[in-house]
């Protein structure tokens, strides 16, 4: 097969990959549906956590702790503000925090990608067995690999560290399982005639199929960065030094048995939550089209 003839086949499977995201835009744009009925109040339902939080972390200090607390201040106050980045080594957190998510994303983009590939394309024995031996991992609950995990890390020398954090984020089984589902809804005609015009595995993989694999790698991406970010559970039992603290591990020390200052624990959290929602919404279109791409539907 000659270069222009790859060339054609690699156009027309980014049409068709692309033409389902183009027709759902067309289809947002023909108005309003009856789906708008009832999707706008459960927006609005998510919506008031948000809201709450916001208007509590402006609210003054007093009137927090009153029952029931009211929602909306009699005026607004950027105390809580205030004390979280003068009083607390929240920048430090939020440093830390974005450091594990970076290495997270970056290696699980890299090793899930890999693996998949691996899983959805090549041959060898024991690919069907290795593949769902990794997928079973997912249902194991991850209390029960706690205290292994520890001990572990305890013989490494990773614990009280930021590499305690980042290494069981290194690559996930859920990571390796949407990239292979991803890989298999690629048609193979593409790979063939990279391979044909002289192409090895790995060239096919970097040049051919990894570009037409943004919409699975933003997907990731959102994952892991959801994962990564929010871990406490994990932290707080690996880390005890507060220089390798994660803003969540950080925030939870506001809240005690005895006392809680609510106004920066609010503060706290919109700090902590508000990359997330902007992350997401510059990636949700590739989200959408990787949940249509893989056969991932709630």
């Amino acid at each position: 097969m000659s270069t222009n003839v790859f060339e054609k086949v690699v156009t027309s499977s980014e049409r068709v990959a692309t033409r389902p995201e183009g027709g759902r835009r067309q289809k947002r744009r023909r108005g309003f549906s009856g789906w708008h009925f009832f999707l706008l109040p459960v927006a609005v339902l998510f919506l008031i956590p948000f809201i709450q939080m916001l208007l509590a972390s402006l609210s003054p200090a007093r009137e927090l702790v009153t029952f029931p607390p009211p929602f909306i201040p009699s005026h607004l106050t950027l105390d809580g503000y205030i004390k979280l980045f003068t009083d607390t080594d929240v920048l430090l957190w939020f440093v830390n925090t974005v450091i594990v998510s970076a290495i997270s994303i970056l290696s699980n983009i890299v090793l899930c990608s890999l693996a998949g590939y691996g899983f959805a394309r090549l041959k060898f024995a024991g690919r069907t067995f290795g593949f769902f031996a990794i997928v079973a991992t997912i249902m194991i609950p991850t209390q029960l690999l706690m205290i292994p995990t520890y001990i572990l890390f305890s013989k490494l020398g990773l614990l009280n560290g930021l590499g305690a954090a980042i290494v069981p984020w290194l690559a996930t089984a859920f990571g390796i399982f949407l990239m292979r589902q991803f890989f298999l809804s690629l048609p193979a005609e593409i790979e063939e005639a990279g391979a044909i015009d002289g192409c090895n595995k790995l060239q096919i993989f970097f040049r051919i199929v990894l570009p037409l694999a943004k919409p699975a790698l933003a997907t990731l991406a959102i994952f892991t960065l959801l994962s990564s970010w929010n871990d406490l559970v994990w932290p707080l039992i690996a880390i005890n030094n507060d220089q390798a603290f994660t803003l969540q591990l950080g925030i939870a020390n506001f809240q005690s048995t005895r006392h809680t200052e609510w106004s920066l624990l609010m503060a706290g959290n919109l700090v902590a939550t508000l990359p997330l929602i902007l992350f997401f919404v510059f990636a949700q279109r590739q989200f959408i089209a990787t949940m249509t791409f893989s056969g991932i539907k709630g």
